[in-house]
């Protein structure tokens, strides 16, 4: 005998499918806000947090093969030990840094624009830890100076 499905499953259903929209729709702005911050600041000397000197030292002791020049490999990073090696680095700013697992978008090379194939969706810690390094590195100064060129070309 099977209990029958709660009267309001479709109303939960839509509900869970809204929240699910919004939380796409601020993802999409942060990654928007993001972009047009690297078009007006060299990455290399953006902060993105008050901890940025932290996150980077932590990012290098526990991932001390990462390199922020290579295209991430999205398997690694969500295989099972991926995963536990990311839940443990990230666990150690749940009350350091506001929605730390709230899901962001990242580019999977920093040598390329937001795209559809040219991004995956993670939690925000791993984001920052990875776009921190990128622009420690000077990875991002590109999108700066490509932007600089646009608008000196529009001026002339």
């Amino acid at each position: 005998m099977s209990a029958a499905p709660p009267a309001n499953l479709n109303e939960e259903a839509d509900n869970l499918e809204d929240i699910e929209k919004q939380f796409a729709v601020k993802a999409v702005q942060h990654m928007s806000t993001y972009w047009s911050i690297l078009e007006k600041v060299r990455g290399s000397t953006l902060r993105l947090t008050k901890m940025d000197d932290d996150i980077y030292e932590h990012l290098k002791k526990d991932f001390p093969e990462f390199d922020p020049a290579t295209m991430i490999d999205e398997d690694a990073m969500k295989s099972a030990t991926g995963k536990e090696r990311w839940r443990k680095f990230m666990m150690a700013y749940e009350k350091k840094i506001d929605d730390y697992n709230f899901g962001t978008i990242l580019r999977i090379s920093p040598k390329v624009e937001y795209g559809k194939d040219e991004t995956i969706f993670v939690p925000r810690m791993q984001f920052y830890a990875i776009e921190i390094a990128r622009n420690r590195t000077g990875l991002n100064d590109w999108i700066y100076e490509n932007d600089q060129k646009e608008q000196a070309a529009t001026k002339a």
